[in-house]
């Protein structure tokens, strides 16, 4: 296997595009089950909310169940990222699939005939959301490992965020397709299997096994490039080990005995920086979903709804795949300020759209900014932290894209018909617009690392 490790170098050179990174060692299987069990994000929400409805028959239990079981899947998020940091994806994922897809089916087996308890039902949805394997952050750590190349990974990332971006469009069809033909209880039961089966074949892909230090193998390479994109910075601080090879998903080294050792997670000015910037991407976003609806139905064509989304997601995969696509793009300390702000001035713009296709055009102004957002947040994330924290620094980043989307669609959700709705897009548009100088004025640099002069308050997050 060590001769696996120097390929995406080599390819880089000479086919620098997306090709390249699919081409990678063990790339191509381990991103399609990556995608596998992720499509299971976008059909267990909408198949488990159905679902409660029905067994129920209550719109309130239903809705209270799905707001426990988003909170338990996001605010639990960067600990389940630590136990995959700390154990490595072969030991951390199954327990959590195979927990998570089994309280699934006991949810699917509850809710198939009406009757069902919400408290029940309730406590059986949270429960399940409390051991959602963090698959995305994992395979975003998995491509650190294997593409060392700072170019390879930018596309990696790229491309991993555009396929994220276009699974949570896909899942929702896909349960309107199973509802007629198995009904809600069905449709959670093929979202149960599409998480098991993802982050089993995940894990049994070469590039999850475990390594020791010094045993050759992709992981030694992938470490020393990532070092050497990095920059020698004295991890060591948080439990980074000088001259450790990374483990398995970011894992990091292992100690005589063979175990994973547990790091501080670090990252400073970079990972908050990151942070932010994800947190008022979602907000952005979980305001726009509802300020559509609004606007769509003001027009008196509510129907609208789904074209004017569909052009945000075809921005934000046009937006991704062109950064991906670029050979010398600006420095992260730079794009990180500049998409936050396009995504700002974009919303701006859309509330005073004067009709639905102005509208359109100018959410899908600002999908353009929404996929690179986030890949340089979880680029600039990944760098800013030691090799066996990158899937909890990555959860981070998710947990803020998730948390600031509940935010933002729960303060529209207050304003909308109480205030024009041109002033709801100018103030979903001001926490981006604020965070710009914030971002500005943080020198994280394109490989994060962690200056000497730096204070122990700026090592930890």
């Amino acid at each position: 296997m060590s001769s696996s490790a120097s390929a995406p170098t080599g390819a880089s050179s000479a086919r620098p595009g997306y090709r390249a990174v699919l081409g990678a060692p063990h790339a191509g299987r381990t991103f399609a089950a990556a995608l596998v069990g992720r499509l299971s994000y976008g059909v267990v929400p909408l198949a488990l909310l159905v679902a409660v409805r029905d067994s129920t028959g209550s719109y309130s239990a239903a809705g209270l169940a799905m707001a426990l079981f988003g909170l338990a899947s996001v605010l639990l998020s960067p600990v389940r990222a630590a136990l995959v940091d700390r154990h490595g994806p072969r030991r951390a994922l199954p327990p959590m699939a195979v927990l998570c897809s089994a309280l699934l089916l006991a949810v699917a087996a509850a809710t198939a005939r009406p009757g069902a308890g919400p408290v029940t039902v309730g406590a059986l949805v949270v429960a399940a959301g409390c051991c959602t394997p963090p698959l995305g952050p994992v395979m975003r750590t998995l491509w650190r490992r294997i593409l060392p190349d700072p170019a390879l990974l930018r596309r990696a990332f790229s491309l991993d965020g555009v396929a994220e971006e276009l699974l949570f469009v896909t899942g929702p069809l896909l349960v309107g397709l199973l509802l007629p033909l198995t009904g809600p209880a069905g449709a959670v039961v093929a979202g149960a299997a599409l998480l098991l089966t993802g982050a089993l074949l995940m894990v049994a892909s070469p590039l999850a096994a475990p390594e020791r230090a010094g045993a050759g193998g992709p992981a030694a390479p992938a470490g020393a490039g990532a070092a050497a994109a990095d920059g020698a910075d004295g991890r060591a601080a948080d439990g980074a080990g000088a001259g450790a090879p990374a483990g398995p998903g970011g894992s990091g080294g292992r100690s005589g005995r063979g175990r994973f050792r547990r790091s501080r997670l670090g990252g400073g000015r970079a990972l908050r920086s990151a942070v932010l910037a994800a947190a008022v991407t979602g907000l952005g976003l979980g305001a726009l979903d509802l300020m559509v609806v609004a606007f769509a139905d003001a027009q008196g064509r509510p129907a609208a709804v789904g074209w004017i989304l569909a052009a945000l997601s075809v921005g934000s995969a046009v937006g991704g795949l062109g950064l991906g696509a670029l050979d010398r793009p600006l420095p992260n300390a730079v794009r990180l300020p500049l998409f936050t702000a396009g995504l700002g001035l974009a919303l701006t713009a859309a509330g005073f759209a004067p009709n639905l296709l102005v509208l359109g055009a100018a959410v899908a102004l600002a999908g353009l900014f929404v996929a690179p957002a986030l890949t340089t947040a979880y680029l600039v994330a990944d760098e800013a932290v030691a090799a066996d924290a990158r899937t909890r620094a990555g959860a981070w980043v998710n947990t803020a894209v998730n948390a600031g989307s509940a935010a933002g669609g729960a303060t529209v959700g207050l304003l909308v018909g109480r205030v024009p709705l041109p002033l709801c897009f100018v103030l979903a548009a001001v926490p981006a617009l604020a965070a710009v100088p914030v971002l500005r004025a943080r020198d994280f640099g394109d490989a994060g690392p962690r200056r000497k002069s730096d204070s122990a308050e700026d090592r930890a997050v």
